[in-house]
């Protein structure tokens, strides 16, 4: 069982990294104004999510204690991330102030999973 959650750990890991890197790499585009959100973006908090509930369900199952309080201000940062990202996926240009929030709003879910033990 603790090779599974490595794996969906590991998974997780890269999901966060796909979403952050494509927050990272528009970051100039941001200061232009002519930033947008990437299918990585897209795809890693989508990621994120699957392999989170996974997770989830699997630390569970081992008899772990799981910090629902934790998982569930995870999910719900998780969640606005993935509506604003999949609502604003087909414009050309996403406003900066709306770009940012997602920056931060990832970020603040890295230090939370991170710093709350």
């Amino acid at each position: 069982m603790d090779v599974l959650i490595h794996v969906f750990v590991a998974l997780h890991i890269i999901g966060i990294a796909s979403l952050l890197g494509g927050f990272l790499t528009q970051m100039k585009a941001m200061g232009d104004g002519t930033a947008r959100f990437t299918p990585a973006m897209l795809h890693g908090a989508l990621t994120m999510l699957v392999t989170g509930v996974v997770l989830v369900g699997l630390n569970q199952a081992d008899d772990q204690t799981v910090n629902n309080i934790k998982i569930g201000v995870k999910l719900a940062l998780l969640v606005v991330i993935l509506g604003l990202v999949y609502v604003k996926r087909d414009e050309e240009r996403v406003e900066k102030e709306l770009f940012g929030l997602v920056g931060a709003l990832t970020t603040a879910n890295i230090f939370i999973a991170v710093l709350w033990t």
